[in-house]
């Protein structure tokens, strides 16, 4: 093989797993580029059924779209929420916090979201509970179980998410 085709080829080969990594990631912990799936046209205004999924996915905005796997939670009035343990140097938490605009996919839908810092101790405490809650119905390997009545961690950040 020659060093042109030889080039070629290993382009054409980095090419395609680019292509096929942004069209399957977020995968476990590895982050993945752009959200793809039915778009939703209506706001959301009961989150409660993010409670079935484990995980959920987010796309940030920045010099690129940035899409990961995080612990989402509805509480009993239906208010969604993002979690992150060790949040403050992560490359996300920074982005949302430069630019709320988000896409969020659950089950192959994807809803355009804003995401909000929550600071208020009782709001967060809310978010905790239902993240343990919902731990008790859908935890994995991945996403282990807490127990009910754990207290929320220090340095553990949440994001409200609501629809745009």
């Amino acid at each position: 093989m020659t060093a042109p085709i030889l080039k070629f080829t290993l382009i054409g080969l980095a090419v395609g797993a680019l292509l096929v990594w942004s069209l399957n990631c977020p995968c476990g912990r590895i982050p993945g580029v752009y959200l793809f799936g039915k778009v939703s046209a209506e706001p959301v205004k009961d989150w409660s059924f993010a409670n079935q999924v484990s995980l959920c996915q987010i796309q940030i905005s920045g010099i690129l779209p940035h899409a990961i796997n995080l612990n989402c939670m509805a509480t009993p009035q239906g208010n969604l929420y993002l979690s992150c343990s060790s949040c403050e140097p992560k490359y996300w938490s920074r982005g949302v916090l430069k630019n709320p605009r988000s896409r969020l996919r659950m089950n192959g839908n994807v809803y355009p979201v804003y995401l909000t810092r929550v600071t208020d101790t009782m709001e967060m405490d809310q978010a905790w509970d239902a993240r343990v809650k919902k731990l008790q119905v859908v935890a994995t390997p991945e996403n282990p179980s807490v127990p009910l009545g754990t207290p929320r961690p220090e340095g553990w950040w949440t994001f409200r998410i609501e629809s745009r």
